[in-house]
């Protein structure tokens, strides 16, 4: 009887160690749709006619990674992603993909996981976008050795010129008055982008299996959606 018992005791000190089965489908699918997101940054630089399109999927891969695998593969997918384009595109492009659109992506992914309504998630992630967009103009301004946010000033003098014009007023406008109509503008369209992200996330990731929280019903009206 001892020695069927050292004998059971040997075979399961020798028997090999068991790896859990969603381990190698959980770094098989981060690994996928981090270089997913690397591509289409990629291919969004070098074919700039598709980027009203592809912009709208920059932080989807990374999101559908939390809401399938949790925090830490989604962070880990947007370090993968990051270093896939150092490689590809250098270390400014790598940075600027993760910053903003790898948070992004996390942030979002969080947000669907815990179903927080969209007006949460969307508002979240514009002032992430916002935080990015200064981010960039702060950071490339740096790097050009011009203050690149005149220019945005100048286009925003532009669309105020024009809108006092159509109104009939002869103003001039403030130079106050034009940088909160510049923050106003960046504010407004990365509100603007993200409910496009939530509405392609919403109608893509439903046939993923890996749903969204439900839009507002004005918009599910709107889409006329089942």
């Amino acid at each position: 009887m001892s020695s069927e018992n050292e004998l059971s005791e040997k075979r399961e000190n020798f028997a090999s160690p068991q790896v859990k089965v969603d381990t190698p489908l959980r770094m098989v699918e981060t690994a996928f749709l981090a270089s997913t997101g690397s591509l289409i940054w990629f291919i969004n630089f070098y074919f700039p006619v598709l980027s009203p399109v592809l912009r709208m999927f920059f932080p989807i891969p990374i999101a559908l990674i939390y809401l399938r695998w949790g925090n830490r593969a989604a962070w880990m997918a947007s370090v993968v992603s990051g270093l896939l384009l150092l490689v590809l595109m250098g270390p400014i492009r790598s940075l600027l993909f993760v910053m903003p659109f790898g948070l992004m992506g996390v942030l979002l992914g969080a947000a669907w996981n815990r179903r927080v309504p969209w007006i949460v998630s969307i508002s979240l992630g514009a002032l992430l976008g916002t935080i990015g967009v200064f981010f960039r103009v702060w950071f490339l301004s740096i790097l050009t050795g011009e203050d690149l946010w005149i220019y945005v000033i100048n286009q925003v003098t532009d669309l105020i010129d024009w809108l006092f014009l159509k109104v009939g007023l002869l103003a001039t406008p403030s130079v106050l008055f034009i940088q909160i109509g510049a923050i106003a503008f960046v504010i407004f369209n990365n509100f603007l982008y993200l409910f496009l992200v939530h509405l392609a996330a919403w109608l893509l990731l439903d046939r993923l299996g890996n749903p969204i929280p439900r839009p507002p019903q004005w918009v599910q009206v709107l889409m006329d959606y089942e």
